[in-house]
């Protein structure tokens, strides 16, 4: 949508940013792994029936994958859920985990030299406080901010160790 009198003066205004729902998104991509595991499945048990030993193994492969599959979203929505818990428990305790204004080059990437003194500044207090699961948790934040995902993800599986821990 835009502006009338942006239309007359020239400039186009779109209107504020639509945000999609990320449980819808979700239950989408879930469905279609659904339909697609019954469709490769029917294929799996077809080819199980075959009466050559190289299509049964074949077959059987067909079926395990998308077992491999299930564990690995399940595993990912749980990781997600488990991330998502630790960040509201944050906000409730009026910690915030809004990320800093860091400068940024003309391409829109940050200010390396920024980055790292805040990157610094949060391995700091991690090994200050190594038990303390929102120092983990800002960590994995300034990995991600850092463009180091897998780093990231080391991070904030320690911090929702360190938060939930068991017996």
């Amino acid at each position: 949508m835009t502006d009338p009198a942006a239309h007359h003066s020239g400039v186009n205004r779109p209107g504020p940013a639509r945000r999609t729902n990320p449980l819808v998104v979700v239950c989408v991509l879930l469905f279609a792994m659904v339909v697609y595991f019954v469709l490769i499945g029917v294929r799996g048990f077809y080819l199980l029936g075959q009466d050559r030993w190289v299509l049964k193994l074949l077959g059987l492969a067909v079926l395990v994958l998308p077992l491999i599959g299930v564990w690995v979203v399940v595993a990912e929505l749980r990781f997600g859920a488990a991330s998502q818990r630790l960040a509201e428990r944050m906000r409730a305790e009026g910690r915030s985990i809004d990320l800093p204004e860091l400068p940024r080059r003309a391409s829109g990437r940050l200010n390396r030299a920024a980055a790292d003194v805040w990157f610094d500044q949060q391995r700091i207090l991690v090994e200050r406080a190594p038990q303390d699961w929102a120092s983990w948790f800002r960590l994995a934040q300034a990995y991600d901010l850092a463009g180091d995902r897998r780093r990231a993800r080391e991070a904030l599986r320690t911090a929702i160790e360190k938060a939930n821990p068991r017996p």
